[in-house]
């Protein structure tokens, strides 16, 4: 059975229609086009409030099946995935749905080979090559639960991941090359390993021909033990509601939360929305800018495409190198059809000038998507005009690490797009407005607090090890519904368009930190007594990192070796404990911080000042200390 695609906005409105009448009818037909080795007891179990949901719980399936081994007999000529390397003259890498099979499988007996056994966690900390594709479906061909850390990430933010999740094997490699930089990834792993005893063996893949330390017993090289291995790997059988993955997400305290998403309603909706949101065609050359260490390169990068039989292109550079036309060059050189990329790198590229992109005919491309944050209009019409050439239709997505999947989006050239709106609700995806206290919003053009009422498969089902964070993060806030932690406003025809966060977490180039995350990190500075983080509009990453910082021993605001001194100190101990992605925009140095007489960092107050709206910060004679507020602003960076 195949799935039936949307294809106008009469069939998107009729299948919404269906969809919210009968979820459950709606999803169980998108499951049936599978391949399951035994149908489901039960198509749906929900509780909002304890949390609770399994979606075809009883299913018996493996994922990867449905990704490779389905399409050997149509499509095992066909490309799967295409590898351009981080320097354009490095030859890149086609393999076809064929030769991917075998590899995965391959891979996956290497796993065996050295203990790894269903509901294993491994933690994979790679650079974007091949072998980190193949290295997360190996994981999922046996039924071990993957967890990929971005390789930007430091080693204490990877003993974090691993000694949560307690993973018994680390996959990684000897380097990696980024842009002009070559990284020495597996020293970052021997050095989170100090404190990781859970961790019986370590998998290398030679990217860069680095001579690496070797630990005897424990480390060994993927080319070695692939000799060792045959071709041939029967998937492990699991069950639908069996974790598939954890992948680490930053909250409003100190601890990454590991958010756990599950085999079977993983996969429905991850194949769904790539179907329809980008309307792939079978000759579509895909191409998602994401690392595979976030969601958007987990569902869009791997499981979607290749769910739906598509040819996925992995890119291991940045937009930048060797020249800001890199980007443009890459879908020249492949013919891609569609490009899905973040407003971050949007913006970086509109900086670096037109004739970046006016030296490349960008002809292939049919469908142009943005994720991760939301678009800004003006970085929005130039993505139209420049790149897409006014003819492609814009998807701006909107969705979470914990949604699995796109939720809400214009469907490409189906539903219509308006500038900075992620527009509709997919089919099965019921979003509500929800005022502070909880009461829905019923009317059009009103902004509120973004909640859905029902549940779809693709959602998180815990946080690992720790359910109640779950319910607290996600459940507690609004009975009856999940909370996005997003506020947004509805159009007057009914299109939703994302204000940004409520709560502690600042979205920084579509990567999600907690503030408390940073400012744990820059209180181990030397010299540091407290800091309190927000985010404010950067041009570039959308929202930047403003950290307020309080030393031990005031500095001068002329002292600017002082100043400076200390700035590096900071920026050091955000790089060591998070990784550079992490690192303050800006550092403003104060003598104190705006607090209740309870002692609650005021960030409202904070967030004005870093925003420059120092005119309208309200009541402040109720703080501690109002008069810090006034040294604050005349602070300002």
């Amino acid at each position: 059975m195949a799935l039936k695609r949307i294809r106008t906005k009469e069939e998107y409105e009729a299948s919404y229609a269906e969809s919210v009448k009968d979820p459950v009818g709606f999803w169980t037909a998108q499951a049936d086009t599978f391949d399951w080795h035994q149908k489901w007891n039960t198509a749906l179990e929900w509780d909002f409030e304890t949390p609770n949901v399994r979606w075809f719980a009883g299913g018996k399936l493996n994922i990867t099946e449905n990704c490779l081994d389905r399409h050997l007999k149509k499509r095992g000529n066909k490309l799967a995935l295409i590898w351009e390397p981080n320097d354009p003259h490095e030859r890149f890498v086609r393999l076809t749905y064929r030769e991917l099979h075998e590899k995965v499988c391959q891979y996956a007996n290497v796993l065996k080979r050295n203990g790894a056994k269903k509901g294993d966690r491994i933690c994979i900390y790679m650079p974007m090559v091949p072998e980190l594709v193949i290295a997360t479906l190996a994981c999922a061909r046996i039924g071990a639960i993957h967890s990929v850390v971005f390789a930007g990430f430091s080693a204490q933010s990877i003993a974090d991941r691993i000694q949560d999740a307690q993973c018994s094997m680390v996959l990684t490699s000897d380097g990696l090359n980024r842009g002009h930089k070559q990284i020495p990834v597996k020293r970052v792993v021997d050095e989170a390993l100090e404190t990781c005893p859970s961790v019986l063996k370590v998998i290398v893949t030679e990217r860069l021909g680095w001579a690496v330390n070797m630990v005897e017993d424990r480390d060994v090289w993927l080319h070695d033990e692939l000799k060792l291995v045959d071709k041939h790997c029967a998937a492990e059988v699991m069950d639908a509601e069996d974790p598939l993955f954890i992948l680490y997400t930053s909250g409003s305290t100190g601890k990454p939360k590991g958010v756990v998403h599950t085999c079977g309603g993983y996969m429905v909706y991850t194949d769904y929305t790539f179907r329809n949101v980008f309307q792939h065609e079978e000759s579509d050359i895909f191409w998602c800018t994401a690392d595979v260490g976030w969601i958007t390169g987990h569902s869009y990068i791997i499981y979607g495409p290749l769910l739906a039989g598509a040819t996925t292109l992995v890119f291991e550079g940045v937009p930048t190198f060797p020249d800001a036309g890199r980007f443009w060059q890459v879908i020249d050189k492949h013919g891609v059809n569609i490009f899905y990329t973040a407003p971050t790198a949007i913006r970086s590229l509109m900086a670096a000038g037109l004739d970046h992109v006016l030296a490349y005919s960008l002809d292939s491309l049919r469908v142009i998507g943005s994720v991760g944050e939301p678009i800004n209009e003006e970085a929005w019409n130039w993505y139209k005009i420049h790149v897409g050439k006014d003819r492609c239709p814009i998807v701006d997505t909107w969705w979470q690490t914990e949604t699995g999947g796109i939720m809400i989006s214009s469907m490409a050239g189906v539903t219509d797009e308006k500038p900075s709106h992620a527009a509709w609700p997919m089919p099965g995806i019921q979003p509500v407005l929800l005022t502070a206290d909880g009461k829905e919003i019923l009317e059009n053009e009103q902004e509120g607090l973004l909640c859905v009422k029902f549940p779809w498969p693709g959602m998180l089902r815990t946080t690992y090890g720790d359910h109640e964070r779950c319910r607290q993060t996600y459940f507690s806030s609004y009975k009856g519904y999940y909370f996005t932690g997003d506020g947004a406003r509805r159009d007057a025809d009914g299109r939703y368009r994302i204000i940004g966060r409520v709560d502690d977490v600042i979205n920084v180039s579509g990567h999600r930190f907690g503030t408390a995350e940073i400012e744990n990190a820059i209180n181990q500075a030397k010299g540091v007594v407290e800091s309190a983080v927000v985010g404010y509009p950067h041009d570039i990453k959308g929202q930047g990192i403003y950290a307020y910082v309080v030393c031990e021993k005031p500095i001068p605001t002329d002292d600017k070796a002082a100043i400076e001194n200390m700035r590096g100190e900071i920026l050091e101990a955000v790089v060591a404990s998070i990784g550079r992605i992490a690192k303050p925009d800006k550092i403003q140095f104060v003598t104190g911080l705006p607090k209740t007489r309870s002692g609650k960092i005021m960030r409202r107050i904070l967030r004005k000042v870093a925003e420059g709206e120092t005119s309208n910060l309200g009541d402040t004679t109720t703080l501690l200390d109002p008069a810090i507020v006034d040294e604050i602003k005349e602070g300002k960076l």
